[in-house]
């Protein structure tokens, strides 16, 4: 058993932000474990492939993953699921979809997590939003009714479990996070993006805040975007 190294758990560990997460926490001695779809190249620490709106999977592996790593100490949910469509053009599958990558994998890794965190003595958990969180777009429905509603489900859990020792953060992504994906897709110059390695740095910034001060929520983007 790996108990000695507080753990780290981040759900949507792929390329990008989430492997920065997991490199970060590293660097600061935590034990990385990611889950995702796709297995990055060379991913950091442990990673298990997973349908993250599997319930069944969900419970089996985090259950797994606690009996050999401990409880987690933080827990980041960074899922996302993009449809840009017109309203006309968006079937009712896109919005299914969209909801159970973004917010029934949420549910769930809550289900799998909080109360092991509760019961080893407190953590983080941070979800991971975006601009929809606050206002949906044209053509934008069906990912904003999503993110809206995760914003909801996290309110709910600050709520319930900050007063048992779990600090709870929404962090709204205002920007596009610079990967080579995003870079082919919006020929955006890396200036005006968010760097991966940089929103991984407040995310550990949130998760050592003291308990007089925590954040609930945060937004953060480039200092060229507008608001």
């Amino acid at each position: 058993m790996d108990k000695q190294n507080p753990m780290i758990l981040v759900a949507g560990a792929g390329a990008g932000l989430g492997q920065s997460l997991l490199a970060r926490f590293e660097r600061g001695g935590f034990n990385p474990v990611g889950l995702g779809r796709t297995r990055p190249n060379k991913p950091v620490g442990h990673f298990h492939t997973l349908d993250l709106t599997d319930e069944g999977a969900v419970k089996s592996v985090i259950t797994q993953i606690i009996a050999e790593h401990g409880p987690p100490r933080v827990v980041i949910h960074n899922t996302s699921e993009l449809v840009i469509a017109p309203f006309k053009d968006t079937s009712l599958m896109d919005y299914r979809q969209t909801w159970a990558s973004m917010v029934q994998s949420a549910v769930l890794l809550a289900k799998s997590t909080m109360h092991p965190m509760v019961e080893a003595g407190g953590g983080t958990f941070i979800v991971s939003g975006a601009t929809a969180s606050l206002r949906g777009g044209a053509r934008f429905s069906a990912f904003a009714s999503a993110k809206f509603a995760l914003r909801g489900l996290t309110q709910s859990l600050a709520r319930e479990y900050q007063p048992m020792g779990v600090h709870v953060c929404h962090a709204i992504l205002d920007g596009i996070i610079d990967t080579q994906n995003s870079r082919d897709l919006h020929g955006l110059d890396p200036i005006k993006m968010m760097n991966p390695d940089h929103i991984a740095e407040t995310y550990w910034q949130l998760s050592h805040q003291p308990t007089s001060t925590w954040t609930h929520e945060l937004d953060l983007r480039p200092a060229s975007e507008g608001f």
